[in-house]
């Protein structure tokens, strides 16, 4: 009389389970595999028939069966496995990161791999993989600007109080210049690439047919700009472009007016005195990057005036004056989003950023 094949026992929660594991497209192919062994066990036929059906031996039948019975569905998941001991643990991450702490090799300006992984006498290729885990660029860059007003918090809060919540019936505007805008010539066009990619190209020798002066005022509320542009750039010019700008708005309302600390933009009282319904807000040193117009600035030489090729400054002028006006259509006031302003830069090393 044949032997009758065992059947585990099984509630009808792990069954459904089971049947999800076995049609799943995302599990491991392994665990579905596992099972379907064991709902074919559960049906009760015999162990060499599941094994042929689903082709594997009849022991690995018996052996996923067993584990079922004493571990249930955690005893079809695979066991924890000491693997491979570390080569490269947390103390070689110590040692690296404190390698690129300390000043680098004779004849280098600062560390790379290779002299890393020479110094550490490890492999490169290890030194690598913990610099792209860790997320340390060793050929990347970032400059910053350190401003050390002693009044930077008040100045600051001044200027970005202004953009957030101007005084009412009033009129905020940002006003700077960008000085020496050359009328380069140049032949441009399209190159392709060794790697067959086609970008943009120009020759590396040029033509200088003087520069240009853009002095600019953004409505804050707006967006919209008003600009001049002139061949010199002193205190003369900077009052009338003011004169301009404070004619084309409304007499009966403040107008602040943002400006950094170059030279022209102080020593002004007498104008002020003339015109007391208008405001000089001046921006913390060494933090003209609080004046929103330079974000306009920003778009203008990234639309307009880089990689362009002039024959004369009169076409600068033309082109600043084409960009500002099909910009006016669709002028759009900027939003201040950054929420906390600092004064300087935290001076961390790579070891407190890392930890």
């Amino acid at each position: 009389m044949p032997k009758k094949p065992f059947v585990p026992v099984c509630s009808e929660a792990d069954h459904r389970q089971l049947e999800a594991l076995a049609r799943s497209r995302t599990t491991e192919v392994r665990l579905a595999q596992r099972a379907k062994i064991v709902l074919e066990c559960l049906k009760g036929g015999p162990v060499n028939r599941i094994a042929r059906r689903l082709n594997v031996r009849p022991n690995t039948v018996i052996d996923w069966r067993q584990r079922f019975v004493r571990g249930g569905l955690a005893g079809l998941r695979d066991r924890p496995r000491s693997g491979k001991p570390v080569t490269y643990g947390a103390d070689f991450r110590r040692r690296v990161l404190e390698t690129l702490e300390g000043p680098p090799p004779p004849g280098q300006a600062c560390w790379d791999g290779p002299a890393a992984a020479r110094r550490l006498g490890a492999s490169v290729h290890a030194v690598w993989r913990l610099l792209r885990k860790e997320a340390i660029c060793l050929s990347r860059q970032r400059s910053w600007c350190v401003s050390t007003d002693p009044e930077f918090v008040v100045k600051a809060a001044d200027i970005v109080g202004l953009y957030l919540n101007p005084p009412g019936n009033a009129l905020v505007i940002s006003v700077d210049e960008k000085p020496s805008i050359q009328a380069l010539e140049r032949a441009v066009g399209y190159v392709q690439t060794d790697s067959g990619q086609i970008v943009r190209g120009f020759k590396s020798t040029y033509k200088r047919h003087g520069t240009l002066n853009l002095f600019t005022a953004l409505e804050v509320a707006t967006g919209a700009i008003h600009a001049r542009t002139t061949t010199l750039k002193r205190r003369i010019e900077f009052l009338e472009f003011i004169d301009q700008v404070v004619a084309g708005l409304p007499g009966d309302r403040e107008i602040h007016v943002i400006l950094d600390n170059y030279c022209i933009h102080k020593r002004n009282d007498g104008w002020l005195a003339a015109h007391p319904n208008v405001f000089f807000h001046f921006t913390p040193t060494s933090a003209s990057w609080l004046n929103m117009v330079e974000v306009w600035f920003g778009i203008l030489s990234r639309k307009a005036l880089r990689g362009a090729s002039f024959r004369n400054v009169q076409e600068v002028r033309q082109a600043i004056e084409a960009f500002i006006a099909v910009y006016g259509e669709t002028a759009k006031p900027f939003v201040w989003r950054k929420r906390e302003v600092k004064g300087s830069q935290p001076r961390n090393t790579i070891v407190n950023l890392r930890n």
